[in-house]
């Protein structure tokens, strides 16, 4: 064998160029930060304003900048445009074909800015447009939610605790339940997207420039609220794009405990809801069998999701100021994240705004288990003024009755009752039912139907 193909061997068939094809694949990132070539082209646009506002490239060059990097927009729009690995990444691909377009003005775009303070800015308003995708998703997903609890504010339900029945709930305030997780999501994401809105643009490559940029004019034109204080930090920030994937790992879990509930509550065993056939799929040789098969991918999502965290949180635990290369790895993770984020907060709400609650068998299986337990020692501490722990006690001793008997409480007898209690009047039967349960539920933040409207109101209101 040939020394040749002796070192092309060791370098694998995949790198038939030897070792300069492997660099090139290691350091290359085209192949996803594509993505960002929106972002790119806007900041190069908003810098290229700014240098001629200051004087230091013409008004001439700063408009053949201007209409050549929106050719260059278009051609990429449209399908056209040819990405290059051998440029690395999309800044220098812009740059580039820009030079193709319009000759020597395209080198001035470089001035007074760095790849390192030019890719962090990119990422930083790709990252805050899924900051704003996210929030509308969940007001979608609000949404979905509030319809769903308006139309079953009286419907009552079994509340779980360790997944055994406890007490009465109506499904109106187990969806609000939700309402309020998502929306505290939703304010992670405005903080986060706050905390995040400076401009690095002007930071260069760590140590600012010697030339007399105007940092303001360059993040306001990019809707930035000031430009960001400290050259090193900001070319080696990437605490926004942890900032989502935290945010969005939070939002994925509250997805996942919804999705498992969705999938509980959708078999035969349970029959709760009946899901949609949009968000359902068939089995390849069972006939009767449909599968929450959305719910599941939900629930999985929320395991990729966490992976992007922990896997951005990794590269960035040891890095040194300011930049350096292991901070390419930062993208994918985030994009990957993005992607399963906003899918499924869509396929969730539409799985809400389609699902139909089964309300026989939700009132069905709120009357078991001995639901009513709470409100009947409730009632021996209001009507009798029995100590609670002593009303306690005498509950459980008539559950145990109940449940030796094969019965359920409101079918023992007074007699029976008073047996145990001699103080037991027949006015305890009062509140033993269900729907006597949730409507006795008025403390702030209880299940109570004028409660759960109430909130539903305020929920309105707060998000149109």
């Amino acid at each position: 064998m040939s020394d040749k193909s002796s070192s092309n061997a060791m370098w694998g068939g995949r790198f038939a160029s030897g070792p300069d094809a492997i660099m090139e694949a290691i350091n290359a990132s085209i192949d996803f930060d594509k993505r960002m070539a929106g972002q790119d082209i806007e900041a190069s646009r908003a810098h290229a304003a700014m240098l001629a506002k200051q004087g230091i490239i013409t008004n001439s060059d700063a408009e053949a900048i201007r209409e050549g990097l929106l050719t260059v927009l278009s051609e990429i729009e449209s399908g056209t445009f040819k990405y290059s690995r051998a440029l690395e990444d999309i800044h220098m691909n812009v740059e580039s074909r820009l030079k193709e377009i319009i000759g020597e003005p395209a080198g001035r775009l470089h001035t007074g800015r760095s790849r390192n303070d030019q890719v962090a800015n990119d990422f930083k308003m790709w990252v805050r447009d899924q900051f704003d995708a996210a929030i509308s998703g969940i007001d979608v997903l609000t949404a979905a939610l509030l319809g769903q609890a308006e139309a079953g504010a009286d419907m009552v339900m079994p509340g779980f605790t360790h997944l055994q029945v406890a007490q009465p709930v109506t499904w109106g305030h187990h969806m609000l339940a939700y309402v309020e997780m998502f929306n505290r999501d939703k304010s992670r994401m405005i903080d986060a997207r706050k905390r995040m809105n400076e401009c690095v643009l002007g930071a260069a490559a760590l140590a600012g420039t010697s030339f007399p940029l105007d940092r303001d004019m360059t993040a306001q034109a990019l809707g930035f609220d000031r430009p960001s204080a400290n050259s090193l930090d900001s070319v080696s920030d990437r605490d926004f794009a942890l900032d989502f994937l935290s945010a969005a790992s939070i939002c994925a879990t509250h997805l996942s405990r919804f999705a498992e509930e969705l999938v509980i509550w959708s078999t035969v065993q349970f029959k709760f809801v009946t899901l949609s056939d949009r968000f359902s799929t068939g089995s390849s040789i069972m006939p009767q069998k449909k599968n929450p098969d959305a719910a599941e991918l939900i629930r999985a999502k929320v395991a990729r999701i966490n992976g992007s965290l922990v896997g951005l949180l990794t590269v960035m635990k040891g890095l040194p100021l300011a930049y350096s290369k292991d901070m390419q790895e930062d993208k994918e993770q985030v994009f990957d994240a993005a992607d399963s984020l906003m899918l499924a907060l869509a396929a969730m709400a539409g799985m809400v705004a389609d699902m139909t609650p089964n309300k026989p068998e939700l009132e069905i299986a709120a009357a078991t288990g001995f639901s009513t337990a709470t409100d009947l020692a409730d009632w021996l501490v209001r009507a009798l003024n029995m100590p609670f722990r002593d009303a306690h006690h005498v509950t459980g001793a008539l559950v145990k009755m109940a449940e030796d008997g094969g019965v359920d409480l409101p079918e023992l007898t007074l007699e029976q009752m008073q047996s145990e209690c001699a103080e037991i009047t027949d006015a305890v039967f009062e509140v033993l039912g269900v729907h006597n349960s949730v409507a006795s539920r008025v403390s702030y933040g209880g299940t109570a139907p004028e409660n759960v409207r109430k909130q539903i109101a305020r929920w309105r209101g707060e998000i149109g």
